[in-house]
């Protein structure tokens, strides 16, 4: 399966956070997190202490506003469903272009999956080291919300 859809950044995009690979569900509406129970657009929003984005455009114009550049670590792999676990044969994406497009100052990771995966396939390459984020996957379970923002709140520092 080939990732579905552009990365997400500008000229003054200066935080980039990684995932592992779109969910079935944001394959489905086209963008990052886009299943209703992944807490990603609702710990930024309350980081950045503004509404949670609903649309597209919304979420694109919420990073682009922030300085937060999105995408995966992923170009393609075999993946059954949305599970982490069963990722096979991963071809990474080249973020080099991010990283010569914008001031990118720190990369985050957004789960141990993508973490992971960053550390194998694309730190060689950049030799740029990432923050890991617990993951906002609704599969976290033992994460809620106010755990997560307080984990969150280092993206503010950098």
């Amino acid at each position: 399966m080939f990732h579905p859809f552009p990365s997400t950044y500008n000229s003054e995009s200066r935080i980039l956070i990684l995932g592992s690979f779109p969910s079935v569900q944001s394959r489905k509406t086209g963008y990052y997190y886009g299943h209703p129970q992944n807490r990603f657009w609702k710990v930024l929003a309350q980081l950045y202490n503004t509404s949670v984005p609903a649309t597209i455009d919304e979420k694109h114009t919420f990073l682009l506003t922030h300085a937060i550049a999105v995408w995966d670590v992923i170009a393609s792999c075999d993946i059954t469903g949305s599970s982490d676990t069963s990722i096979k044969n991963v071809i990474a994406n080249d973020i080099t272009t991010i990283l010569k497009s914008a001031p990118i100052a720190h990369i985050f990771t957004n789960g141990k999956k993508a973490d992971a995966l960053y550390t194998r396939f694309i730190l060689p390459k950049t030799g740029i080291q990432s923050i890991c984020l617990p993951s906002t996957s609704p599969a976290n379970a033992s994460w809620n919300l106010e755990k997560l923002y307080d984990a969150w709140k280092v993206i503010l520092d950098n």
